[in-house]
C-alpha cells in the first residue's frame, strides 16, 4: 500500500474550490492501493487532516508527518491545488529538491502556464491563435485611450496570474476601463487585456493516460452571465455540453491544437485548455494545469464521457508520477 498525500488549500482566492477538489480525490483513490492522506497547505500552516479533522503538522524539511510518535512519509503526492503555491511552479520545485514524486507538471511547465502573457508568447510561433492583448505592471501608466485602439471594444481585463474568473471584468466603455482594472489588481500584480472574441467557447482536456497523450471529449460552456465567470463555473450559471456542438471537422482542429500545446510545453498530468472559435478558428484562451476535480468540474465530466471513471483518472495520475 502506498502513502498518497492529496494537498489541496492554497494561498488564492481559490483555495474553497481545492479543498472540494481534494476531497474527491481522498473520496475516490482506490483504497485497495493506496493510503490517502489529506495534507492542508495554507500560509499560516501545512497540516496533515485526519478523518476526525484533527491536524498535525507537517516537517517541511522532508514533508512527513508525526501522528501519535509515528512517522509518516509519503510515496507520492496528488497535487489538487488550485493557483498559487500548487499551480504555478513553487510546490513542484520544493518537491522536486526533496525527491517525491507528484502528480501535476514540473515547476517551469507550472510556472509558465500560470503566467497568461507568457504562456500564449510561447505558443504564438506554433501557430495557435490568440486574442490582441495589451499589458500592465501595477504601477504603470493607464492610457485608456491607447489601449481601446489596440484591442477595440468590448474587451476583457484579467488578471495575468490567477484563475478561477476571480478579478476579470468584461469593460464596454472606455469609461469603465479604470475600475476593472484596479478590480483585477486586487488578484495580480499584473494584467492582461484582451480583445473581445465573440464565438464558441470550448474547453478540451490533455492527459497522458496509461502512457499515451488522450484528448478528452470537448465541453461547450454556454454561460449564463455575460461570460464565464466564477458564478458561471462554480455556481451553476452555465451549461456545459460534452460532448460540444461543434463539427467533427472542428472537434479534430480544437483536440489537436490542444494536444500540439501539451506536446511542445513537454507537459505531464492534467491539463484543461480553454479555446474561443472564431472564423472556423480556435483561439486560445489559457491552459490550467490544476483544473477542478469536485464531481461536477469540467475533466471529471470529459473522463465520463470518454468511459474513465474518477478512480481510473486518479489511479493513472498517481502511477504515471511514480514512474
Amino acid at each position: 500500500m502506498k502513502n498518497i498525500a492529496i494537498i489541496m488549500g492554497g494561498y488564492s482566492s481559490e483555495y474553497k474550490i481545492s479543498l472540494i477538489s481534494g476531497n474527491v480525490v481522498y473520496q475516490y483513490l482506490d483504497k485497495t492501493k493506496y493510503n490517502g492522506f489529506r495534507i492542508h497547505i495554507f500560509k499560516e500552516k501545512w497540516v496533515y487532516v485526519d478523518q476526525n479533522d484533527a491536524e498535525f503538522p507537517i516537517d517541511k524539511n522532508d514533508f512527513s508527518v508525526t501522528v501519535n510518535g509515528e512517522k509518516i512519509t509519503f510515496d507520492c503526492v496528488f497535487n489538487a491545488i488550485h493557483g498559487t503555491p500548487g499551480e504555478d511552479g513553487l510546490m513542484q520545485a520544493y518537491f522536486e529538491l526533496i525527491g517525491l514524486p507528484q502528480s501535476s507538471c514540473d515547476y517551469y511547465q507550472s510556472a509558465l502556464t500560470f503566467n497568461k502573457r507568457d504562456l500564449l508568447s510561447v505558443l504564438k510561433p506554433y501557430g495557435i491563435k490568440t486574442a490582441v492583448s495589451y499589458y500592465l505592471n501595477k504601477g504603470d501608466e493607464i492610457n485608456t485611450a491607447e489601449i481601446v485602439k489596440k484591442v477595440g471594444l468590448p474587451c476583457f481585463v484579467k488578471p495575468n496570474k490567477a484563475g478561477s474568473s476571480f478579478g476579470i471584468s468584461k469593460v464596454k466603455t472606455e469609461a469603465e476601463l479604470p475600475i476593472a482594472i484596479e478590480v483585477a489588481y486586487k488578484e495580480d500584480n499584473e494584467i492582461i487585456i484582451e480583445s473581445f472574441l465573440d464565438g464558441t467557447e470550448v474547453s478540451v482536456g490533455v492527459i497522458n493516460y496509461q502512457g499515451e497523450i488522450k484528448v478528452l471529449p470537448i465541453t461547450e460552456i454556454v454561460s449564463d452571465n455575460d461570460f464565464f465567470d466564477y458564478e458561471a463555473k462554480y455556481k451553476g450559471k452555465s451549461q456545459e455540453i460534452t460532448p460540444a456542438r461543434i463539427s467533427d471537422e472542428m472537434t479534430k482542429k480544437v483536440g489537436e491544437t490542444a494536444k500540439r500545446a501539451y506536446e511542445v510545453l513537454k507537459m505531464k498530468g492534467f491539463s484543461r485548455s480553454e479555446f474561443i472559435i472564431v472564423n472556423d478558428e480556435p483561439h486560445m484562451l489559457e491552459m490550467n494545469t490544476i483544473p477542478g476535480l469536485t464531481t461536477e468540474s469540467l475533466i471529471p465530466q470529459q473522463a465520463k464521457a470518454a468511459g474513465i471513471s474518477l478512480q481510473d483518472l486518479f489511479t493513472n495520475a498517481i502511477e504515471l508520477a511514480l514512474k
